[in-house]
């Protein structure tokens, strides 16, 4: 006879799957026409669109059907939740027609949908999540109809994950000597967010990548290039498993650093390459003792670097400053320190790293003044690509397995997400759930 707890569990499990169904049921019915709430730019009341079909929820069924009550549970509660839709290949009529159905089915619930648009030419630098467009006008023909998808409705959009970050002149084996490619790509992503905000319910963030990449100056610089003053402003940690503080007080700098560049003193302007950062600070004595100098990975030592902010900043208002959102889908335990001496090469700590939880639940009611959201944006559950610790083999050593290809749903990671997330997973009571 099974336990009472065996039998609560697989109530729960199942109450939560049929509040899906019933979900799914209300937004189908409802009326096409009704809009969402018609504000500009998200603001702490906006509340993001949950897809009753998602795939967190395909797996709670299957989990449930094999008997997972505790995972089934897990994946019930990440399905109540919103998170990104990610639009990265097709015919511009297939990205109208699929972007259409999703803001229409957003209006229907009156909730605001997430899009990330990921399909810029050369993406990835052709490594893992390789791809994009053929060409320069191809892309602009998609972006086009993608715009014409939102059309006037409510949405929000996460331009081109990496796209600033890992530009054509980064990419390994000298792709873009003359820089064409770069200077092409900047275009590209200036046009996709003149495109984007010319409908005034579309927010569009630039992906600016995470603390622990390029520095203050030098992405403030590549978000200027690529027209971020005319759009919502920037998102950090896409994928990534940086601290939500951490990535915050990252996000601060860029902000400040843009002011410093463009609306501070006319000595400052057009110098992003002068600002101090998560590495540096002119602020920071010239020497290289012990918490005297900038150490990306040490935050302690960050001081410095607010040090020179403070100096040459001050405090412009937060409608001076450029606003950013954060990708929290997998940054509650942090970042993975492999243990020492394990891997003799690059041990790719971006690369499904072991051990990690989802990090704090998406809103727009952070609390943060430049932060405008907290989202879901990389797809909780799905692999970052065959990871092989540099080791020479096929196998992932972490997990003893290989590791499925980039943006395929892998049930076990996503398992492990929902069980270690910090704070602790719960349904989500406003998705009606």
């Amino acid at each position: 006879m099974r336990s009472r707890t065996f039998r609560r569990r697989t109530a729960i499990v199942a109450a939560a799957l049929t509040a899906c169904a019933a979900f799914a049921a209300t937004a189908q019915a409802a009326p096409a026409t009704t809009p969402a709430p018609a504000t500009g730019t998200v603001t702490p009341a906006t509340k993001f669109y949950v897809d009753p079909s998602s795939k967190a929820a395909r797996q709670a069924l299957d989990d449930l059907k094999a008997g997972h009550l505790e995972d089934g549970l897990n994946m019930a509660k990440l399905a109540s939740y919103p998170q990104a839709a990610w639009f990265t290949e097709g015919t511009p009529t297939e990205a109208r027609t699929g972007v259409r159905k999703l803001v229409r089915a957003a209006a229907t619930t009156r909730r605001v949908p997430v899009l990330v648009a990921y399909n810029i030419p050369g993406r990835d630098c052709s490594l893992y999540s390789s791809g994009g467009a053929d060409s320069s006008a191809a892309y602009r023909q998609w972006i086009d109809a993608f715009a014409q998808g939102i059309g006037s409705s409510k949405a929000v959009v996460i331009l081109e994950p990496d796209g600033l970050a890992a530009l054509p002149k980064d990419c390994a084996g000298d792709i873009d000597p003359t820089g064409e490619l770069t200077v092409r790509r900047l275009s590209d992503l200036d046009y996709a967010v003149r495109t984007l905000k010319g409908a005034a319910n579309t927010a569009v963030y630039l992906d600016a990548g995470n603390s622990q990449w390029r520095s203050v100056g030098d992405i403030t610089q590549r978000l200027l290039d690529a027209g971020v003053e005319r759009s919502d402003g920037f998102v950090l940690n896409i994928s990534n498993y940086q601290p939500t503080d951490e990535t915050s007080h990252y996000g601060t700098w860029i902000s400040q650093c843009m002011w410093f560049a463009t609306k501070g003193p006319e000595w400052s302007r057009g110098h992003s390459d002068w600002c101090a950062s998560q590495y540096y600070s002119p602020a920071a004595p010239n020497d290289t003792t012990p918490g005297n100098a900038v150490s990306s990975t040490d935050p302690s030592t960050w001081h410095w670097t607010d040090a020179w902010y403070d100096q040459n900043v001050g405090t412009p208002s937060t409608g001076e400053l450029a606003h950013f959102v954060v990708d929290t889908s997998r940054n509650g335990k942090g970042p993975w320190t492999p243990p020492a001496g394990k891997y003799a090469g690059d041990p790719e700590t971006w690369c499904n790293p072991p051990g990690r939880g989802m990090g704090p639940r998406p809103t727009a009611d952070t609390g943060v003044p430049l932060v405008d959201a907290y989202l879901y944006v990389k797809t909780i559950g799905e692999s970052d690509g065959s990871c092989t610790r540099n080791t020479g083999g096929t196998v992932d050593p972490e997990y003893g397995v290989v590791d499925p290809a980039a943006g395929v749903w892998w049930p076990e990671q996503a398992h492990e997400l929902a069980r270690n997330a910090q704070p602790r997973l719960t349904l989500n009571h406003w998705a009606g759930l």
